[in-house]
């Protein structure tokens, strides 16, 4: 760890007077406040990238440049020496000083690193750091900068490297450990609302596109992020990864591993390669020669890099398979496509098609079509996508997990499409990704993890997060706010760490209710208008709560901003203020204009007020958008678009829609007495667990834990067997009432499963409950936008006084959320009910 400013500050003095201070014999001292090591590398284009990304670190932090060669000889005191174990710089480096890195050989990117003395030359010392490969190099270069505090955003979030006066690491013999997950990659995509117009006019304007110097950003940013593989962007606003001249060269350069989407088979962006004016349809039933011809261009093209090939086949553009009626003409249209190109890459790389890497995703139609009986390739990796909304599918059962190729997942922290995007902020709660992802460790899909990033901005500390976690599954043990606190910790400092994660957790809870994307509670494809939203439905208390909600984490947030010294406001607005400030405004106008409909409705007095709060809510927005793509001199001028797809729940309000909308979407109910009201409600949290069976979720859901049905439990039909979760109450008053089990919308673990409790009422019968859905069915819809799962049992006459409600795991990850009774005459609050 480098020695802490404020330590330094009182030592300074004394080494004044003494000297420098002294370094211990196992510490490898970079800068001593004079002298800066220098930097030898392998001949390889990858190493001299590393040592060149080294360097500009080392010169941030001193003020210093840091000598650069390939030449062992220019070293004269210490000399930070890149390369893989095999190189022959690091070679002569380990002969000289004896030491033996034959234990690197055949690993998959790990590095040693140690300090070691020159035998040839007394006086001279080397930190070696050397790779198993390639990759492996890099990551250890990159420890290195991590640890003398160089932010992996230092560049695409403005957290700049601080000056230090000495540098100093220990050289202490280490080897790295093997990433978890052996293919770590982020998919770019949708990107004609950020990523594209930002590359195309402010940062690459000689491409006019995401060209190869925007990938050089993003290549360094992938490894800083211990990522190795790429989905290029792919939508029509971007011209081919492969189209553009050095694209290609430079992820090689990168050492990055190129791969293509679920909808991109054999490394073919088919929405502008294929013409069909001149191969004609896109239909393997009527034009298969043309193509076979189109896949084999492509292979041949590329068989000199580095990739995991897509295989299978859907339709154009995230659509599926033209000329297949059912998924059983699909399956065998599948089969003999795969052979084909299997056959094409076995022929373009010269060896065994089990021996070139491939993967088959099983998005949307095409899990049917593996359902309908599919026989994939043994050592094809079987990637299993999430429902695009944070929850994946269904995982490898026992059979699949035993498959030489292994599986993989596919996930999304941005989306475009139905029920509804959210293309515009990062708000997928960490919580739910760290459950997931240990889902996906668990039952063995290791093999390839790939999120969707849209367009990297601001979705920042959520692809850390993921990253992180795929590279080390160790961190899957520690809550979600655990990492927050760390990561930031890591770029603003520990004294607010914790407050900023506390804030940021609000932030995330608050998304998770209901995403900001989400608010106007209309739908897309097809588009929609805005309708009143649900949380009127009990009055303008539940309303009004969110808006003071969202106020208070601004408040915080910008009190945050003010204790931060000048160099991390520009990182901060991009990372937390803008994030926060903006979900917060858009809750409110769109919540102001819900009201302002209740109002008038209700022939209150205050419906002109609300609608001018609405349009002030948008002014704001409008004003921090403008300021985020204005900062640093506009380097981000194009990153932030305040409407992707200028879909209705951005629309700036006009007093006219006020008027509008007082007869528009549900209505409202009549307020109620609240206090009386929240008394008819008994709401139990599920975040303790007494029963073998189950396992704290921690930080997720509306009580801050869930409850999970233990992912190794078999599934079962006799409930008898099982011990259940046991929960005792009390209700207030005898009458009608309703039992709601409020469920996490997880699906089926593996596709051996189903999603089902029992539930038994004091004394009554065991009921069996189902939660699972079934495709894009308007249940699952509803699901995904609230982030809950609801079963309800109508109790008629339901006693006064004390209750017993124990409720029994049929199946394996189940995830409960929190048990609501509700007498007759309740309030049906959208989100939970508040705790008296």
């Amino acid at each position: 760890m480098p020695i802490p400013t404020n330590f330094l500050k009182l030592l300074l003095p004394l080494a004044a007077i003494l000297g420098a201070i002294p370094a211990r014999a196992d510490e490898a001292v970079l800068f001593d406040g004079s002298q800066l090591a220098e930097i030898v590398h392998a001949e390889s284009r990858t190493a001299v990238l590393a040592s060149e990304l080294l360097a500009r670190d080392l010169g941030e932090l001193t003020g210093r440049s840091a000598g650069v060669s390939s030449d062992l000889a220019t070293c004269r005191r210490l000399c930070i020496v890149i390369g893989t174990h095999d190189s022959a710089l690091v070679r002569a480096v380990a002969t000289d000083a004896g030491v033996d890195l034959s234990g690197l050989a055949g690993h998959w990117e790990r590095y040693e690193r140690l300090l070691v003395q020159s035998r040839r030359h007394p006086g001279t010392r080397y930190l070696l750091i050397a790779g198993s490969d390639q990759r492996g190099a890099v990551w250890g270069v990159i420890d290195l900068t991590r640890e003398l505090g160089v932010s992996a955003w230092e560049w695409w979030a403005d957290v700049t490297p601080r000056r230090v006066d000495r540098l100093a690491v220990d050289g202490t013999r280490r080897r790295s450990v093997a990433p978890s997950v052996q293919y770590r990659g982020i998919f770019l995509n949708d990107e004609d609302w950020g990523l594209q117009p930002w590359a195309a006019k402010t940062h690459e304007p000689e491409t006019g596109d995401i060209g190869p110097r925007t990938y050089a950003r993003i290549f360094e940013l992938m490894w800083r992020l211990k990522a190795n593989l790429i989905w290029p962007a792919m939508h029509d606003s971007t011209k081919p990864f492969y189209q553009i001249p050095g694209n290609a060269e430079v992820a090689r350069d990168y050492g990055i591993v190129v791969g293509t989407s679920h909808a991109e088979p054999m490394m073919r962006n088919n929405v502008r390669e294929w013409d069909e004016k001149t191969r004609g349809p896109f239909n393997f039933f009527t034009n298969r020669t043309a193509m076979i011809d189109y896949w084999r261009e492509r292979t041949e093209q590329v068989k000199g890099f580095e990739n995991v090939y897509t295989i299978g086949l859907r339709g154009k553009h995230d659509s599926a398979m033209e000329g297949a009626d059912t998924p059983e003409q699909a399956r065998d249209a599948m089969t003999q496509v795969m052979a084909v190109q299997r056959d094409l890459l076995a022929k373009a790389q010269g060896k065994p098609a089990d021996q070139v890497p491939q993967v088959l995703t099983l998005y949307k139609e095409v899990l049917d079509v593996y359902a309908a009986g599919l026989d994939v390739p043994e050592d094809v990796t079987l990637v299993w996508p999430e429902d695009n909304y944070g929850y994946i599918h269904q995982l490898p059962t026992p059979a699949e997990r035993a498959r030489r190729g292994g599986s993989g997942i596919y996930y999304h922290i941005s989306y475009w499409g139905r029920p509804h995007d959210y293309l515009w902020l990062g708000t997928t709660h960490p919580a739910l990704i760290r459950e997931q992802l240990d889902r996906a460790w668990r039952m063995d899909a290791r093999k390839l993890w790939v999120v969707n990033v849209g367009d990297i901005k601001p979705g920042e500390y959520l692809t850390q997060y993921f990253l992180d976690l795929a590279f080390d599954h160790r961190a899957i043990a520690r809550p979600a706010r655990d990492h927050l606190t760390g990561w930031a910790a890591r770029q603003f400092g520990a004294a607010q760490a914790a407050e900023i994660a506390a804030v940021m957790t609000e932030y995330y809870d608050l998304a998770f209710e209901r995403r900001p994307e989400f608010m106007g509670f209309g739908q897309t494809e097809p588009t929609r208008p805005n309708k009143i939203g649900d949380y009127i439905r009990t009055g303008d208390g539940e309303a009004l709560a969110r808006i003071d909600r969202y106020r208070a984490i601004t408040a915080r947030a910008e009190a945050i901003g003010k204790r931060l010294p000048a160099d991390r406001h520009d990182a901060f607005f991009q990372l937390m203020l803008y994030p926060v400030r903006a979900a917060a405004s858009l809750n409110e106008r769109n919540l102001r204009l819900d009201l302002a409909a209740l109002y008038a409705r209700q022939g209150r007095a205050g419906v002109n007020a609300l609608a001018e709060q609405a349009r002030a809510a948008h002014a704001r927005i409008v004003a921090d958008t403008a300021t985020y793509n204005n900062q640093n001199g506009g380097k981000w001028r194009g990153m932030m678009d305040m409407a992707p797809r200028r879909l209705p729940v951005f629309d700036e309000p006009l007093y006219p829609q006020v008027a509008a909308s007082q007869g528009a979407g549900r209505g409202a109910r009549e307020p109620r007495d609240a206090p009386t009201a929240i008394d008819r409600i008994v709401s139990l949290a599920a975040t303790s667990a007494a029963a073998p069976d189950w396992e704290v979720v921690p930080g997720l859901g509306s009580r801050g834990g869930a409850l999970r049905a233990k992912l190794d439990l078999p599934s079962r039909t006799d409930a008898t067997e099982v011990t259940p979760l046991d929960y005792r109450f009390d209700v207030p008053a005898s009458g009608d009432a309703e039992l709601r089990i409020v469920a996490i919308p997880v699906h089926p673990l593996t596709s051996a499963n189903g999603l089902r409790i029992a539930v038994q009422l004091d004394d009554g019968p065991l009921q069996t409950l189902d939660f699972r859905t079934f495709g894009r069915s308007e249940e699952w819809k509803q699901n995904v936008l609230t982030n809950t799962a609801v079963r309800s049992i109508q109790l008629r006459q339901f006693a006064q006084g004390a209750h017993r409600l124990r409720i029994h795991a049929l199946d394996p990850g189940f995830i409960l959320d929190r048990i609501d009774v509700r007498l007759d005459g309740a309030p049906d609050y959208y989100g939970a009910p508040p705790i008296k």
